[in-house]
């Protein structure tokens, strides 16, 4: 059985720390029962970790949530190599765990009530789970280690920054959330299509050669995605390539003709267009507005 926090967001989250932690060596996660939360975001290896007795293999791309007073410590030596973005903060008061049963039926109250978006002010943050666009997700996080390494006068910033972060790894968990009464042959098909179109983002990938792996018709497969996403499918392809452009800019050094080319754009030209479609940015003035990093080995 699933667990999921429920947090009220309408102060913002409390934020403590964060980092990115890196070990060239073999490496365990010490025992440890703190009294803030922690979000764990797999970047290289996998971490092994084990929560209240339930081990976990947090890899690239997946996020564990370590929960307030409860004992987490490693179980196994993790490879050279491995890496993880970390962040601590405090919940408000007004916080719970829920199981998959009340998820649901949140779930169905938000997509059956237009206003619910509005009256809703919580968060739902899965203990441990593969979120689809990581991307957006490290993005935030890299922002959230910029400001929180300079020094801005209103410390404020990290809390709204923090609390931005779990809403996005929230609103993940809530889209992709599949209730008992939606698992239709049809959303199995268009779930398998958008992972699919999430692991292939940065291959040189169409509408015709997506319908033609999963045998659609290119027209219809148009049509559905755009039902069911409410954009067309080669308007979310452009997303996810930006998406890990935008991923590759806040992390790296690498050049943006090495990054078009990296998220299967051959022209860089047309690459810095659509960028700028879609961010209203250069690429190179969305990578100077993330340049500080907190990196960690012990």
């Amino acid at each position: 059985m699933r667990q999921f926090l429920k947090s009220d967001v309408n102060t913002p989250i409390e934020f403590i720390s964060c980092g990115q932690f890196v070990s060239s060596e073999p490496w365990i996660h010490t025992k440890r029962n703190l009294k803030s939360f922690e979000i764990i975001i797999g970047v290289k290896e996998t971490l092994y970790i084990m929560q209240d007795d339930i081990q976990y293999e947090v890899k690239p791309g997946d996020i564990l949530l370590v929960l307030s007073l409860h004992t987490h410590e490693g179980y196994k030596l993790c490879n050279p190599g491995v890496s993880f973005y970390w962040c601590h903060f405090y919940c408000s008061d007004n916080f719970s765990l829920i199981d998959d049963t009340t998820m649901e039926e949140e779930v169905i109250a938000f997509r059956s009530n237009p206003d619910y978006d509005r009256l809703n002010s919580h968060i739902f943050i899965p203990i441990y789970s593969i979120p689809q666009r990581i991307e957006r997700i490290n993005i935030l996080f890299n922002q959230l280690q910029d400001v929180a390494n300079a020094n801005y006068y209103n410390k404020r910033s990290v809390d709204y920054l923090v609390t931005s972060l779990l809403i996005e790894i929230s609103e993940q968990s809530l889209s992709n959330f599949q209730t008992t009464k939606e698992k239709t042959k049809a959303d199995k098909n268009l779930v398998k299509i958008v992972e699919w179109l999430r692991i292939h983002a940065m291959d040189t990938i169409s509408v015709a050669s997506i319908a033609e792996q999963f045998n659609y018709n290119p027209d219809y497969l148009s049509r559905v995605f755009k039902q069911k996403h409410g954009i067309n499918i080669q308007e979310y392809i452009h997303m996810l390539k930006i998406s890990k452009a935008k991923d590759m800019l806040s992390s790296t050094n690498i050049g943006i003709k090495s990054i078009a080319h990296a998220v299967g754009i051959s022209d860089e030209k047309y690459f810095m267009k659509l960028f700028k479609k879609y961010e209203k940015l250069t690429p190179t003035e969305f990578r100077k507005a993330y340049y500080r990093t907190h990196l960690n080995k012990e």
